[in-house]
């Protein structure tokens, strides 16, 4: 750490002060007598002016070094931060030594093609505009659990290298371990149920993998999963109003400590979800039909329905969201609990401005029940003995759900690509960076 170093953002300035600052040159203009240095570190901007003589020492600076400044503050109500530095030393702590960079923090970065961005991620981060994305979903991640901590969730953390999947091994990725098979973690789902069996209440964040074939701007083979469950419930309409109060914390939180990056992306501030309607999915075929002429759907939604329910839903109440209930219980993972006796499942998904970002349920909770549901799916119960034990031990009724950070914070954003708010993203075409 820089013995007297001063965060931009944190200066409170006086007239003359001296003060020293580290960042990168975000903006730099050298005229015949005076050189203007815009100056960025982690949080916030400042002009710098020099006497263009002062580089006695032929720094050559450049777009994106790393330099250390030191200069006395001028007040000056003209500067966004109501003050400038006047320049006395200026030391360079490292370049950018790419002679020709593809672009520059400072560039319009969403101009950028998106394999560029993410082969120069460090620059698309100190990107005004851009880094606001990843700022933005880190506020996600830390309000999702302040508002769970409040509600006595307790935060798990689980193992990600597995025997088996979830869902009786599809999309698994396989791995050796040992001299055994293992695979990567589709989802916590298992371990979230043991949770509540322990603490009544649980939630866990941490990157999932799906071994998904597609390649289309939503998909991904690793994200990062904010998942929720809980005990003692009596029907999935629980969860549902749970999901819907923690968004509606998360978005007032947002739509304050977030304006400018929403604005940036050109989003009005986020509306609640409290009059977000629940639609029963044979409810939603019908609307379907009604209004598009859709007869194509059978047993789930697919991309254009989900665009289709949230415009219907807009237009209707104002709000460009909608929980879906009732999915065919054929079509949802065997430990999903049934909705009466009509083939329909209490399972349901939130659509939110035209997109899937929740899946979530009541689940089965007798081991009888799960043993009769894996029959019936034609898996071996043999395979999921080490869970199915676990529900020998005093299993409540439960349910949760599971959100995608990258979805979410791409629809907040309106942002085309789910690529585009993941920092290093994992499809089926790329592993690195």
């Amino acid at each position: 750490m820089h013995q007297g170093r001063s965060f931009i953002g944190e200066i409170t300035p006086v007239q003359g002060q001296t003060i020293s600052i580290c960042g990168w040159i975000y903006y730099l203009r050298v005229l015949a007598q005076t050189t203007f240095i815009v100056v960025k570190d982690c949080t916030g901007i400042l002009q710098c002016v020099m006497p263009t003589n002062l580089d006695n020492n032929d720094l050559h600076l450049r777009l994106d070094d790393c330099v250390e400044i030191n200069g006395h503050v001028n007040l000056d109500p003209r500067s966004q931060s109501g003050f400038e530095l006047h320049v006395t030393s200026i030391r360079k702590i490292s370049e950018s030594s790419l002679v020709q960079l593809p672009f520059n923090s400072s560039s319009q970065v969403e101009k950028i093609s998106s394999e560029l961005q993410i082969e120069n991620r460090p620059l698309v981060l100190r990107s005004e505009k851009s880094g606001g994305i990843f700022k933005l979903q880190a506020s996600v991640i830390e309000l999702f659990r302040e508002y769970l901590r409040k509600n006595h969730f307790t935060e798990i953390v689980t193992s990600k290298i597995v025997a088996g999947g979830t869902e009786g091994g599809a999309n698994l990725f396989q791995m050796k371990y040992f001299d055994k098979v293992a695979y990567l973690a589709q989802s916590p789902q298992f371990y979230k149920e043991q949770g509540v069996a322990g603490f009544e209440r649980v939630f866990e964040t941490g990157h999932v993998y799906r071994a998904e074939p597609h390649a289309t701007s939503r998909h991904l083979t690793e994200y990062y999963s904010l998942d929720v469950e809980m005990g003692f419930i009596q029907g999935p309409e629980e969860i549902i109003e749970l999901e819907r109060d923690l968004l509606n914390f998360m978005f007032e939180r947002l739509n304050s400590e977030h304006q400018a990056t929403l604005e940036a992306f050109q989003q009005k501030p986020l509306i609640s979800l409290e009059n977000a309607p629940v639609w029963e999915f044979g409810e939603c075929l019908e609307r379907l039909k009604q209004a598009f002429g859709r007869t194509d759907l059978v047993d789930d939604l697919d991309g254009e329905a989900e665009r289709q329910l949230c415009a219907l839903a807009e237009k209707e109440f104002g709000v460009p969201a909608v929980f879906v209930l009732g999915f065919p219980l054929s079509a949802r993972p065997f430990y999903t609990a049934p909705r009466g006796t009509s083939g329909a499942a209490q399972s349901f998904d939130l659509l939110y401005r035209g997109l899937e970002i929740t899946t979530g349920g009541q689940r089965l909770h007798r081991r009888s029940e799960l043993e009769a549901a894996i029959k019936q799916r034609r898996m071996e119960v043999a395979s999921f003995e080490s869970h199915l034990r676990m529900f020998e031990l005093g299993m409540p009724p439960h349910g949760g759900f599971a959100i995608g950070a990258e979805r979410l914070t791409a629809q907040i954003l309106g942002l085309t690509n789910v690529r585009e708010a993941t920092l290093y993203p994992r499809d089926r075409n790329r592993l690195t960076p």
